[in-house]
Formats: structure tokens, C-alpha cells, sequence
């Protein structure tokens, strides 16, 4: 299949549907890798082993986006959504780039995470949710201030998202 490559940066509502569908596959990611972790280390309590199951799907979500962004430049929703993450030159990203991306998307979430942390309500699902959407509306709104619409992480580490779409087939007429 013959691909057309535009570019000019997508659409900050296509990236954010890509976004979405990316979290809805990703709970099956994280489901599979969570019964893995708790099958190895027969843990018997959800909150027994709690930081290092964090730390293991940490390191599964890592190993999942570096391994799409470095073979191809795009995760199943991406493709979806006709999106691909290229370096600066328009080329695929080496393994440590997707590595850095990938560290560097974080910040999506960690100033809403600290300062849900830091105003101790972490008991609180609601302030959590609330925190977390406030942190995405802020990080779009970082990303439309922007000329390219370029997100933080990928300024910093030297990427950008291209609109990837395949070649219309001809009619048959």
C-alpha cells in the first residue's frame, strides 16, 4: 500500500481522538501486564507491591511506545488516525529519541499528579480526575500557542506528528 505523507502539522482534534482511542487500547496493555505482574509475584492484594506494579507498567508502557515509535513511527491509534512521529528532518526516530519522547510525554500528566500530590487529596477521585483534565486543557493549550501546534514533549526532544494517509484507490469505472 502507497502512502501520501503531508507535512504540515494535524489537527489538535485528530491527535486528541488518536489520544483517546490510544487510552482505550492501552487499558488492555495495562490489564494483561497488571494479571502478569500479580500472576509473578502472587500478589494477593491490590495494595500490597502497589509502587512496584506501578513501576512495572511504567516500564511496559515504555517498552510498548518506544518499540511502535521506533519501528514505523506509529502505535495502532496512531495508524487509526493516519498520524506518524518523525524527527525534525521528517525521518524515523531512533530507539533513544522514542525513549526521551516517551519520558517527555509525562509531562501531560505530572504537574496535575504533583499537585494533586502536594495538596494531598490523592484520596480524592474527583480532584484526581479534575486535576488531570485541567493538566490535558493546559497541555493543548500550550501546543495551539505554538505556531507548528507542536506538543512540549515534542519540541524538546526534537519530533513532530505528520499527517500519514494511504493513497485513495482509483474507481473502477
Amino acid at each position: 500500500m502507497t502512502l501520501v505523507r503531508d507535512d504540515a502539522p494535524p489537527g489538535l482534534m485528530r491527535r486528541m481522538a488518536a489520544f483517546l482511542y490510544e487510552g482505550v487500547l492501552l487499558f488492555g496493555v495495562v490489564f494483561i501486564a497488571g494479571w502478569l505482574y500479580s500472576t509473578l509475584t502472587q500478589q494477593r492484594n491490590a495494595l500490597d507491591g502497589q509502587h512496584g506494579l506501578q513501576a512495572f507498567l511504567f516500564l511496559v508502557l515504555g517498552v510498548y511506545f518506544s518499540w511502535f515509535w521506533s519501528r514505523g513511527g506509529q502505535t495502532v491509534a496512531m495508524k487509526a488516525w493516519h498520524l506518524r512521529v518523525v524527527d525534525q528532518q521528517g525521518q524515523p526516530l531512533t530507539q533513544p529519541r522514542a525513549l526521551v519522547r516517551y519520558l517527555l510525554s509525562w509531562l501531560w500528566f505530572l504537574p496535575a499528579l504533583l499537585s494533586v500530590y502536594l495538596l494531598d487529596l490523592q484520596h480524592s477521585g474527583g480532584a484526581i480526575v479534575g486535576a488531570l483534565l485541567a493538566g490535558i486543557f493546559g497541555y493543548l493549550l500550550l501546543a495551539r500557542l505554538n505556531p507548528q501546534r507542536q506538543f512540549l514533549h515534542d519540541l524538546i526532544c526534537g519530533t513532530r506528528l505528520i499527517t500519514q494517509r494511504p493513497v485513495p484507490r482509483a474507481s473502477k469505472a
